[in-house]
């Protein structure tokens, strides 16, 4: 497993073992692999925690397939022509709209099937340079996984009503989606292909930050890793705030909404620190 840009050092071995209990429980009532989304804005430490599990559980003969969501972006070739056809906003990655759901839904159908002779090559995304990799080197996968976990900042985001698009949020908004045809057209998207991905969660895994100020420190601790590593396309603390912008509505609808929907919470302390973990109802998108 890859690691991201956070600079957390990694999640406790408590937490790690409680939310690998509640994913045995997932895997022992289900009837076929189980799909679970962990679900946690930039920087809440969703794809660290992602790899202490697959560790964890493999020490214990369960194979996990990690997904993450951002590995199914579009490609900047691709966004562009997002932009050209529908909103010049759409050139950013990030929000639903972004991503390609027909992949994301294809490498879902088959990895129950994979075998050493038909193998899944799962695309790898490069946000160093902003783009996709070359398929030559995205991962293969040639064994069918007990447990399939779906990370993302989004995941199990559900739309908005139509009333909370009609104020712009933020200067982004304002100025550069006045008649607000750039959030209708992501909220379509909400509620369409990625609520029909939603649905394939058997259940809900949210890292539950305590504001969004708190998420903006989080992303840029990401955005200073990449610029140490040299990373040709980091963001400078300018380009940084504006691209933020891109995620604030639906960043504030998460940690609005999800905390409810979740069947696992780990409510979150400024310094990631897990303040309380709680059970709720099965998550229903």
């Amino acid at each position: 497993m890859r690691q991201d840009a956070s600079t957390q050092p990694g999640w406790d071995r408590a937490t790690v073992a409680a939310v690998g209990d509640f994913l045995l429980e997932a895997m022992a009532a289900a009837q076929r692999p189980p799909c679970i989304g962990v679900s946690g804005l930039q920087g809440s430490g969703k794809t660290r925690l992602a790899g202490q599990l697959r560790r964890a559980l493999a020490r214990r003969g369960v194979r996990v397939q990690v997904l993450s969501l951002d590995d199914f972006y579009l490609g900047r070739r691709e966004r562009a022509e997002l932009a050209r056809t529908l909103h010049p906003l759409f050139a950013t990655r990030g929000v639903p709209g972004t991503h390609d759901t027909d992949l994301l839904r294809h490498a879902l159908d088959a990895l129950p099937r994979v075998r050493p002779v038909q193998p899944l090559a799962l695309p790898r995304f490069d946000k160093g340079r902003d783009t996709r990799r070359p398929p030559s080197r995205w991962r293969r996968v040639s064994a069918p996984p007990d447990l399939i976990v779906l990370e993302g900042w989004c995941a199990g985001v559900p739309a908005q009503a139509r009333a909370a698009l009609m104020q712009p949020i933020n200067a982004l908004e304002r100025d550069e989606d006045a008649e607000g045809r750039w959030r209708r057209a992501v909220n379509a998207a909400l509620a369409g292909p990625y609520a029909r991905l939603w649905r394939r969660l058997e259940h809900l895994i949210v890292l539950a930050a305590p504001n969004f100020e708190v998420v903006a420190r989080w992303r840029t601790e990401q955005e200073q890793a990449l610029r140490a590593r040299h990373a040709p396309r980091a963001l400078d603390d300018a380009a940084l705030r504006r691209f933020l912008m891109h995620y604030e509505r639906l960043s504030r609808h998460a940690l609005a909404s999800l905390p409810e929907r979740a069947d696992l919470c780990l409510e979150l302390g400024p310094a990631r620190e897990v303040r309380a973990l709680r059970r709720g109802p099965r998550f229903r998108p």
